[in-house]
């Protein structure tokens, strides 16, 4: 099983944040995932859309889903890291929403996503699709019924999470930090955060696999 998340018991450095955070690496240890990656050719613009949105979501319910993920975009954007994403209104985009009415917890069912059914949703999921370390496609469900407040937390981590940094940490140091396993507040990149996607996407080092 893919590890989830990693323990910290207090601040760690950059260095084993980053590679808490991209390699599932404790703190001193060895990498357990991959280091992941978009492709070169693709950083420039790494397309994003809302492909497709549950009938339950009501027009008011919607729209924070909507301003949820362009400020994320923004967010991620404006770290000016390497990579830039940019939103289309195509079903053939890199990052690929999904907005479901499964609730948190639930296996989802009947999404007309085979790729989701039968997946377990917390609030948020992504799975990537790669090949020698380089990312092919990222696939993101949302679930319809998160909280009002969480909804952006949520896209901005799911979609930083499609950037290759698929590993949450957990810790009183990390409740303010987007990849925090216990929390859903952080709406922007900051910090250690904003290191991370700048790290990934900046001059390429040798790390562990």
């Amino acid at each position: 099983m893919a590890q989830e998340f990693i323990e910290a018991e207090g601040p760690l450095s950059d260095d084993d944040f980053y590679r808490a955070i991209a390699c599932a690496a404790s703190p001193g240890g060895d990498c357990r995932k991959p280091l992941l990656y978009w492709p070169a050719h693709k950083r420039d613009s790494v397309t994003v859309a809302l492909v497709s949105v549950t009938d339950v979501l009501v027009p008011y319910r919607r729209a924070l889903y909507e301003a949820g993920l362009d400020a994320a975009l923004d967010q991620i954007n404006a770290l000016e890291a390497g990579v830039r994403l940019q939103r289309v209104a195509t079903d053939a985009a890199d990052i690929a929403i999904h907005v479901v009415a499964t609730a948190p917890g639930q296996v989802m069912a009947d999404t007309g996503v085979p790729a989701l059914d039968g997946n377990v949703l917390p609030l948020g999921r992504v799975a990537l699709r790669a090949r020698d370390s380089e990312i092919k496609e990222a696939l993101i469900a949302v679930s319809a019924q998160a909280r009002r407040r969480e909804i952006a937390s949520i896209l901005l981590e799911e979609i930083t999470q499609a950037l290759g940094l698929m590993t949450d940490i957990s810790g009183p140091a990390y409740h303010r930090s987007v990849f925090s396993e216990t929390s859903n507040s952080v709406v922007r990149l900051r910090g250690q955060d904003a290191m991370v996607v700048r790290r990934h996407y900046g001059p390429q080092i040798e790390e562990d696999s």
